[in-house]
């Protein structure tokens, strides 16, 4: 079993979209080992997409995940870095596949309703940011 850190994002939640989103994980055979609601400060989003700071998009990026609350969630699969982003679809929600959650309840490339680590070291840094071991069931 592999485990993959997952946030619905703030646009999703504030559309009422969040219970939809959980419904889908559970029904692709998705485990639930860790979930929470939380208010991103701006500092916050800013460590946590670290990775992106030299990027132009970096201030929207972290502006619109600290504008609302989000779900954060730690999944468990067979595969479950691959299988969450399948189930994702594209960045961009107008060329993501149908039936993906980020076709069905994203809004543009920055508003995608989801995020999802690609690969295993940044899951483990993901997980880590957000949950301690004692969290995790």
């Amino acid at each position: 079993m592999e485990r993959t850190f997952a946030i619905i994002k703030p646009n999703a939640f504030a559309d009422g979209n969040s219970g939809k989103i959980l419904a889908r994980i559970y029904e692709e055979g998705f485990k639930v080992v860790g979930l929470k609601k939380l208010y991103l400060s701006k500092v916050e989003a800013e460590g946590f997409y670290y990775v992106h700071r030299e990027r132009p998009f970096f201030g929207e990026l972290t502006e619109f995940m600290s504008s609302g609350p989000c779900i954060a969630m730690v999944l468990e699969a067979d595969n479950a870095i691959q299988k969450w982003r399948d189930l994702m679809g594209a960045t961009n929600p107008a060329q993501a596949a149908e039936g993906t959650l980020r076709r069905q309840f994203g809004k543009s490339v920055g508003e995608n309703a989801t995020h999802g680590s690609d690969a295993p070291e940044t899951a483990a840094f993901e997980i880590g940011y957000f949950f301690s071991g004692l969290e995790l069931l």
